[in-house]
């Protein structure tokens, strides 16, 4: 280990080989660090926080604090950080409460300046939130997610894989996969094709999720419609079993 002689480390928590701690930094006591974390000046890591191997967190993060959420009432809970994520400054990501008693954030995350993810949210593996995405707590955004700077993101959404938001516009209702959404009201603007075929989906994929979507969005049929039309394909193809799942099991209604 390397921590810097101005940093403050709680003599109960537990830091694995090779964790570096930057000056003015402070580790109260309930938390782990995996193997190879590396933590700038300035950061505040709090009690209940568990972080990952080979993760980078920058200037002035604060994880693990308490939920800004008025029916706290100081229970146990906790914040968990996948390996290989990147922290960067300003970046706060609060603990959960009572509902869940976690927030997670996956592996091999990007969060950007002053993002903020609330209490009991749920964030995948992959996922890149730019500078000041700020959420609401209970929100799930599940794996490979890209969403653009300034987005707020309501309470209780949920964000589907393989999505791009655009930057700048608001998420109120739940995002579905594969998909790119922008404009006010936030909507549908066709597929993420070019972050899925970076992530090497065959044309015979994508054209079958393309179809499923303009079923949904373009044919003039109702939710109820749609799902009844595309559920054979479905059957055959798990894409579309994805598309078909998070539609109707949307609790807050999809874009």
């Amino acid at each position: 280990m390397n921590i810097d002689k101005h940093a403050i480390v709680n003599p109960d928590a537990k830091l694995e080989n090779n964790v570096r701690v930057g000056p003015f930094s402070i580790i109260e006591s309930d938390v782990t660090i995996g193997e190879g974390t590396v933590i700038a000046s300035n950061a505040l890591i709090a009690a209940g926080s568990r972080i990952g191997k080979n993760c980078q967190i920058f200037h002035s993060a604060v994880i693990g604090t308490i939920p800004q959420d008025l029916k706290y009432e100081g229970e146990y809970t906790t914040v968990k950080i996948g390996d290989n994520t990147v922290i960067r400054e300003f970046c706060t990501i609060n603990r959960g409460t009572i509902d869940s008693g976690k927030t997670v954030v996956g592996s091999n995350c990007l969060l950007m300046t002053y993002s903020h993810i609330a209490h009991d949210c749920i964030i995948g593996d992959n996922v890149i939130l730019a500078n000041s995405v700020n959420m609401g707590g209970h929100v799930t955004i599940d794996d490979f997610v890209i969403v653009g700077g300034l987005v707020p993101i309501h309470q209780f959404v949920r964000i589907g894989r393989h999505s791009f938001i655009g930057g700048g516009f608001r998420v109120d209702k739940d995002v579905p996969p594969y998909i790119l959404a922008a404009g006010f009201p936030l909507k549908y603007m066709g597929l993420n094709s070019l972050g899925l075929r970076r992530r090497k989906f065959s044309r015979d994929t994508l054209s079958k999720i393309k179809s499923t979507y303009k079923t949904i969005y373009q044919s003039g049929l109702n939710k109820t419609q749609a799902l009844q039309k595309i559920e054979p394909e479905a059957e055959n193809t798990p894409e579309v079993m994805d598309v078909y799942n998070f539609l109707l099991n949307s609790e807050r209604g999809s874009i």
